[in-house]
């Protein structure tokens, strides 16, 4: 399958997943009818040719079956393949805190990591979401992706294993790597650091952290939020100030 018709393939069921899970919370099976009928035409011939072969047509069912999801409780998020990262690097371009910040994604070293972000980012999960823990003593990272904008939060899923942690804990500077919970490799889910300094940052029990990606631009905008320091006070805490991540695309 070609690169464009891999993610636009994807993309169709990621939309049939969220238009069959608001669709259920309503009990609408009209409105569930009209919303596939608009996602397969839209998706085109080559969807339904390269998944199911020619002639077929696809239910909402076949597609969440086919992801391994239960139909009568879909989740609002699902965790893609890994090989939606196509084992290529991606560049994405978002605005922390008001600044322009681009990085590369490693599909080839971090696939499920590098899948998961473009997956959650076509989504518009991370649009307006607060980057809610900078640490400016020991390691020197600006933590971002919890929706709840206090370090529980996630898109209702977590994964593993670990990929591409560094062998000699060291996280250089603009490294781009997934959070966790300590001890457990398979709690990666939305939640990533931005590496400002170059950190020694141990591995655990599980390992070390995940490494999908490094910052090409603009990494000047999250040095001065790190200058700015935490709302406490304390070396560990929020930011200062209120930091959004908006516009967020990967390509």
């Amino acid at each position: 399958m070609k690169k464009d018709d891999k993610l636009s393939s994807y993309q169709a069921k990621q939309d049939l997943i969220h238009s069959r899970s608001e669709i259920a919370k309503r009990d609408n099976k009209n409105v569930l009818i009209a919303s596939v009928a608009a996602v397969v035409l839209a998706a085109g011939g080559q969807f339904v040719y390269f998944n199911f072969g020619p002639g077929f047509v696809p239910t909402v069912e076949d597609l969440l079956t086919e992801e391994g999801i239960d139909p009568e409780n879909p989740p609002a998020y699902v965790l893609p393949s890994p090989d939606l990262a196509e084992g290529r690097t991606w560049e994405t371009t978002l605005s922390i805190g008001g600044s322009d910040v681009t990085l590369e994604l490693d599909g080839e070293k971090a696939p499920q990591a590098v899948a998961n972000f473009i997956s959650l980012a076509q989504q518009g999960f991370y649009e307006d979401v607060r980057c809610h823990r900078l640490v400016t003593a020991g390691i020197y990272v600006l933590q971002c992706g919890d929706p709840n904008g206090d370090g529980t939060g996630g898109p209702g899923y977590s994964f593993g294993p670990i990929e591409n942690a560094p062998a000699d804990d060291t996280y250089l500077e603009g490294y781009l790597a997934m959070a966790r919970r300590g001890g457990d490799g398979s709690s990666m889910g939305s939640q990533f650091f931005i590496v400002y300094k170059d950190s020694v940052i141990p591995s655990d029990a599980a390992g070390g952290y995940t490494v999908f990606g490094r910052v090409t631009g603009g990494l000047e905008a999250i040095k001065a939020i790190a200058a700015g320091g935490t709302a406490d006070g304390s070396t560990d805490g929020s930011p200062a100030t209120d930091v959004l991540l908006t516009n967020v695309s990967v390509k």
